[in-house]
């Protein structure tokens, strides 16, 4: 049952229409490094402005800290914007208030406005109801499109949503639908990879997976406290001695609902962590004590490639080794386009999302052959915890 409305439950011809976007794309000296997030809100907007709507665009762009930082502004990415969608876009220098007001004015049926930075106000993000009222004042109708938000309860993002008529854009429609088809009603059996440095960073998230997934594959320096609390000697490599009772916990949670914890049984280390740095790979039991974990090996590669093999739904989140090094990527490379060919093949629903994954998966040139790749981050992250995100529930709530 669809718990939001969409574009398609809307009548936007002749109204204002406000829509949350996440324009907080990287920009070195005035130019943008990274459009994807630009390109995700583009069909949204596009969409609306096509049916006759007039289109207000709201965004947030770093963290002014509810001040007035020039170099925060939204007016770097006026031009941007408008090559993304086709089409001229407006900018107004505040967001609320009457300069935004005459603004909106001017609009005509398929006109576009930026709005600045909705973090110049100290309402923005205090969730202050009088902003809130203000930016709802200039619209009709209100879209969110930034499910990367979703997990902020902003005045852009929730407060506005409970003062107008609401719904989900293009982006936050995919993003949850894919995200509830991983992991909300998922065909079985489900596989959750989990990545990165530190357990102490992740512990909701394990707590959360352990027991709705069939197969949970820990990767990373993550594992190596994980072994570590198997009582096996990982030499100089990342670990915390303080968190191996938790990776007992999350150990005991799995036996107990029956999930299988898939740890490396080979490793690739090092006495040095630099490019091509000399390495060899070894088993998890034969580590050296002036060595370093920094990739998985082979085997354990092929031991994910064998549970793949019956898997139907995959979460992934976070590297298997330090991919951004070589030779310390192979690990995450070769599990990343057994995903992809898995995917292509039809047998795998597959949904990755974070900074460190997205990368990742790019650079193992198969990030458009998973079914759904999210550039939310922190959102996406609390979602696989099993928080609730204040900017969707503002959406159920109408």
């Amino acid at each position: 049952m669809k718990k939001f409305r969409t574009l398609d439950d809307l009548d936007v011809k002749g109204k204002r229409v406000l829509v949350r976007a996440d324009l907080n794309v990287p920009v070195k000296d005035g130019v943008v490094t990274d459009a994807t997030r630009i390109q995700r809100q583009a069909p949204t907007l596009r969409e609306l402005a096509d049916k006759g709507a007039r289109v207000i665009v709201l965004s947030h762009f770093d963290r002014p800290k509810g001040k007035v930082v020039p170099s925060m502004s939204l007016k770097v990415l006026v031009q941007p914007l408008s090559d993304a969608v086709g089409r001229k876009v407006a900018f107004a220098d505040d967001c609320i208030g009457p300069t935004a007001q005459a603004a909106v004015d001017a609009l005509k049926d398929g006109d576009m406005l930026l709005l600045e930075n909705t973090r110049f106000h100290a309402g923005e993000e205090k969730n202050d109801s009088d902003m809130a009222r203000q930016l709802a004042a200039l619209g009709d109708i209100f879209v969110n499109d930034a499910f990367s938000a979703a997990h902020r309860a902003h005045a852009s993002t929730e407060g506005v949503a409970r003062l107008l008529p609401n719904a989900a854009g293009r982006s936050m429609q995919a993003e949850l639908t894919h995200l509830e088809k991983a992991l909300g009603q998922p065909e079985r059996p489900v596989m959750a990879v989990v990545g990165g440095a530190k357990v102490s960073t992740k512990i909701d998230l394990l707590e959360n997976l352990v027991g709705r997934v069939q197969t949970l594959v820990i990767g990373g320096a993550m594992a190596n406290t994980f072994l570590a609390a198997q009582g096996i000697k990982v030499g100089k490599s990342l670990y915390e001695p303080d968190h191996m009772e938790t990776a007992r916990r999350i150990t005991a949670a799995a036996q107990k609902s029956g999930a299988v914890i898939l740890l490396p049984t080979d490793v690739v280390v090092a006495k040095e962590f630099k490019a091509n740095a000399a390495h060899r790979t070894v088993a998890t039991s034969d580590i050296a004590d002036d060595e370093m974990v920094l990739d998985v090996g082979p085997d354990s590669v092929k031991a994910f490639e064998k549970s793949l093999e019956t898997t139907r739904t995959l979460v992934w989140n976070g590297p298997f080794g330090a991919f951004e090094t070589v030779p310390f990527d192979a690990g995450t490379v070769a599990a990343a386009q057994s995903v992809a060919a898995a995917t292509r093949a039809g047998r795998l629903l597959s949904v990755a999302g974070g900074g460190d994954t997205v990368a990742a998966l790019a650079q193992a040139g198969v990030e458009q052959d998973f079914t759904y790749v999210s550039t939310a981050g922190g959102a996406f992250l609390e979602w696989l915890e099993g928080k609730t995100l204040p900017g969707v529930e503002a959406l159920k709530a109408k």
